[in-house]
Order: C-alpha cells, then sequence, then structure tokens
C-alpha cells in the first residue's frame, strides 16, 4: 500500500461518514474533488481507496461504506466494487443479483 493510499482511505471513510444522507450517494469524481485530488489517476485513486475501505468493512462485520460512491454512468458503483465484494464473501457470485444486493448494501449504510 503506497502512502498516499494509507491516508486517502481514512480521509474518504470520514468524508463519506459525514456526508448528509440526501447528499448520497456521490460519484466517484464527487468523491476525489472532494478530497482535493488532482489529475492524473484522481479515479483510479479513490477506487483504490474505497477498495481499502471495504476489506476493512467486511473484516470489521461493517455494511461497505463504499456503496455510497457510484458511477456517474448511473446509479450503481464501477464493476470492481462488484467483483472485490463478490471476492471479499459479501456479495453472491452470480452477476444477476448483484443491483439487488448493493441496494441492500446501500440500505444497510444509510441505516447505521
Amino acid at each position: 500500500m503506497s502512502t498516499e493510499e494509507a491516508t486517502l482511505a481514512p480521509r474518504l471513510r470520514e468524508l463519506l461518514t459525514q456526508l448528509p444522507s440526501e447528499a448520497v450517494p456521490i460519484t466517484y469524481q464527487q468523491a476525489a474533488e472532494a478530497l482535493g485530488l488532482t489529475p492524473p489517476g484522481t479515479i483510479q485513486r479513490v477506487a483504490l481507496a474505497l477498495e481499502a475501505l471495504m476489506r476493512e468493512d467486511v473484516a470489521a462485520g461493517r455494511p461497505l461504506i463504499a456503496a455510497l460512491v457510484v458511477s456517474r454512468r448511473g446509479d450503481l458503483p464501477r464493476q470492481g466494487f462488484f467483483e472485490l465484494a463478490v471476492a471479499l464473501g459479501r456479495f453472491p457470485t452470480d452477476p444477476a443479483q448483484h443491483a439487488a444486493a448493493y441496494r441492500h448494501e446501500l440500505a444497510q449504510v444509510l441505516a447505521g
């Protein structure tokens, strides 16, 4: 893990924790801007930080706070979110079930 990844993940968790429920979900770009990231690779850096948060949340038995960040091309996270959620045992392997699993996860985060 790079130094930036080590510092970016906790900053991203803090940002997501402080968002009012009516302001979520946010896009990867909005997260990058809120964190003051500058190109190149801002979205990739946000994605890597989100993956770190997903690993932490699964290890701690918490809902995936990364569910609060979605692609600007829709209302779902990027494919990497689903791949990691499956790899971590949080989501079913069947892609047809991913959208429903995501909505459930998002509801869990918002309820917490």
